[in-house]
């Protein structure tokens, strides 16, 4: 067995991946329909690993870039039943909880801006996910001026109440 990281590439500025495993064909186009119906002004691209029968990168998406991106990236990782979804101008917070509750999604593996590294084991019969470095390691633990700062991005993008008076 080898074991060797794979980075996610070329994520336009501003976007975010949710990288996950699932189990069947009908995958990309479930999430399509999940992503569309949660935000439907989103801009987005999919692509599914098939890893039977003709054993294809199938792809969805309502942007041409976002998908052809992800296909590559998904073709690079190139583990079975995995799906990579780019998203544009939203966050994985507003479609997680959808994208779980598709039927065949077995797991999400990440789901961030960060910079992200596949950790890929590959055998004689393929390729597998062992996990993800999602981003940097720590520098520290949060100090006060960390605390005011987190607390007012928070409120800054309206997912927490600003209750001062």
């Amino acid at each position: 067995m080898e074991v060797k990281t794979v980075k996610i590439k070329n994520i336009p500025e501003g976007a975010n991946i949710i990288l996950g495993q699932s189990h069947f064909i009908k995958t990309v186009e479930d999430l399509y329909e999940v992503i569309v119906t949660s935000l439907p002004s989103v801009k987005f691209g999919i692509a599914f690993v098939e890893s039977s029968g003709a054993c294809r990168v199938r792809g969805e998406g309502n942007d041409e870039v976002l998908k052809k991106i992800a296909l590559g990236n998904a073709l690079e990782i190139g583990a079975g039943h995995t799906f990579l979804i780019i998203l544009q101008d939203a966050y994985p917070i507003n479609v997680l909880n959808a994208v779980k509750m598709v039927p065949e999604v077995c797991r999400i593996f990440c789901a961030t801006a960060n910079p992200v590294e596949v950790i890929v084991a590959e055998t004689e019969q393929g390729r597998g996910i062992l996990g993800v470095v999602d981003g940097m390691k720590p520098k520290g633990i949060e100090q006060e001026e960390d605390i005011k700062w987190r607390k007012a991005l928070l409120r800054k993008l309206g997912y927490k109440l600003d209750y001062r008076p």
